[in-house]
């Protein structure tokens, strides 16, 4: 470490063969559980070998929790809020706390855990800590992710602590999910790292208070949660990262714009995951020596 994680949504990286990944240098690859459960679904996967055999990759693997396909589905379903704020702190006062996530339309969230709509056929479907944990064991990634509430970074700082303290209730629950799952199938020395993610916005005393509590808890390595500005990242991460271990990997889930990489490392995390390097490429932008520029300007044409 530091080293960046590809993403493979679907047991797959957009537009480039496994071969072509690791051509690359890459050395991880992260599917999505909430994508992989929906589509072919988990016990396919566990079926055919778990995720190396399935996308024929022979290097370590990542799945995440689907916590954050919770909040796409719910808060930020129909609107352009993302898990990163862009418009600095002025935007909270604007939409009061329109990240509560009260009423969302595809997902609702309860103490036990997520129910969603699936965007495929409507079909609803529910996500406990113990069912997510349960999904990834069947997926066979090597690391996996606690069940967690991934919030709006609109959200107020009472809903950003409701959310961290139900997020630490799932984190425990999801350990209690991963000890009796490793007793019982082909992890039975516990094969599977667990990690445990971090969240509570971008405010400074719940941030060092998730940190706290997730980092006293018998994890194998953490995740640090969006839900901030982005002006604020480096400081959020830099929290953060003061009271985790470091003996334990450190993982900034869902950042990969080059300069973002940068400050997470000059902040201490070693690991870190984006689709943007292939939506990117797909939608002809590159990053250059010279800056970044979109291959369909049409001084580009030839």
């Amino acid at each position: 470490t530091p080293a960046f994680v590809v993403v493979g949504t679907k047991a797959t990286t957009k537009a480039l063969s496994p071969e072509q990944v690791a051509a690359l240098g890459a050395e991880v690859v992260l599917a999505n559980t909430y994508h992989l459960y929906l589509q072919p679904g988990d016990r396919v996967l566990q079926e055919a070998g778990g995720l190396h055999r399935f996308m024929n990759w022979q290097g370590p693997t990542m799945t995440d929790s689907g916590g954050f396909q919770a909040f796409s589905l719910g808060a930020a379903f129909g609107t352009s809020i993302s898990k990163i704020a862009k418009g600095g702190k002025e935007e909270e006062s604007e939409g009061g706390d329109k990240g509560s996530q009260e009423v969302p339309i595809m997902a609702k969230i309860t103490e036990d855990g997520v129910t969603f709509k699936s965007p495929f056929n409507g079909s609803e479907h529910h996500f406990t800590p113990e069912r997510s944990i349960e999904i990834q064991h069947n997926i066979g990634a090597d690391m996996i992710f606690a069940f967690d509430e991934c919030t709006s970074p609109h959200a107020s700082h009472e809903y950003q602590k409701e959310a961290m303290e139900r997020t630490h209730r799932w984190a425990e629950r999801s350990l209690n999910a991963h000890r009796k799952l490793n007793l019982e199938t082909r992890f039975p020395s516990g094969g599977q790292a667990l990690l445990g993610i971090v969240q509570g916005g971008r405010f400074e005393d719940l941030r060092k208070e998730s940190a706290r509590v997730i980092s006293e808890m018998d994890f194998d390595g953490f995740g640090i949660g969006g839900s901030f500005d982005k002006e604020d990242m480096y400081t959020v991460v830099g929290w953060v990262n003061a009271i985790l271990p470091e003996e334990k990997p450190r993982h900034l889930l869902g950042i990969g714009e080059p300069a973002d990489l940068f400050g997470g490392v000059e902040n201490g995390c070693d690991l870190f995951d984006c689709v943007a390097p292939t939506r990117m490429a797909r939608n002809g932008t590159l990053h250059t020596s010279f800056g970044r520029i979109n291959l369909f300007n049409a001084k580009f044409v030839n």
